[in-house]
């Protein structure tokens, strides 16, 4: 299955060195999205929203289709596309603050292709790999989950949230785990801030 063509796509991540990224991952219906949303308005900075729920949200509502593999790369190029750009933005804002928050990555993307294919084109995977973050961050499943259009998997959250876990340490890629209500994982991760900004503090 692993042909798809990555002749169009560049998956390169462009971070400017003052910017502090954020990745956000998690099983569907987490709170990944609320969390980005509430510590954008807490550090008065942008957010990345995720390109694959824009993406197969029109699918849906344009075909009545859902997720195929020849979706795969697109959606990685459009979510690596919002994330340069919004770096970019970040370094060059006269803002103090210098964090970007991403509603998910590559690497989740990579994550839900072996689950659901068994599988993961090679240049998504490169690339995520490739993809650095100063901190990833790990949703719990201590949320309700909601339905839409595109969530299927109310029954599974905790199986696959072990499957992100997996994954992660497979990779070496560090993680916290972030749970509890609304306030308390802003103040989680908060503090997980301050501490890298005190090992590595940025020039702007």
């Amino acid at each position: 299955m692993n042909g798809n063509d990555a002749t169009a796509y560049n998956l390169e991540q462009h971070t400017p060195k003052s910017v502090i990224k954020v990745a956000v991952l998690g099983a569907e219906s987490t709170g990944k999205t609320t969390l980005c949303r509430d510590l954008a308005a807490h550090f008065d900075s942008p957010w990345v929203s995720e390109y694959m729920r824009t993406y197969l949200q029109a699918k849906w509502d344009d075909e009545q289709l859902t997720c195929t593999w020849e979706d795969l790369l697109p959606i990685a190029q459009g979510q690596v596309t919002l994330e340069n750009t919004l770096a970019k933005q970040v370094a060059q804002s006269s803002n103090a603050s210098h964090y970007l928050f991403c509603d998910t990555s590559l690497f989740e993307l990579m994550v839900y292709s072996y689950w659901y294919y068994g599988d993961c084109p090679t240049a998504l995977e490169q690339a995520a790999l490739a993809h650095h973050y100063d901190l990833i961050l790990l949703t719990d499943i201590d949320t309700p989950w909601v339905a839409d259009d595109l969530r299927d998997s109310p029954h599974q959250r905790d199986e696959i949230s072990a499957y992100f876990a997996n994954q992660l340490s497979k990779h070496q890629k560090s993680f916290q785990r972030i749970s509890g209500d609304r306030k308390a994982r802003v103040r989680q991760v908060v503090a997980q801030l301050a501490d890298i900004d005190n090992i590595s503090p940025r020039q702007g």
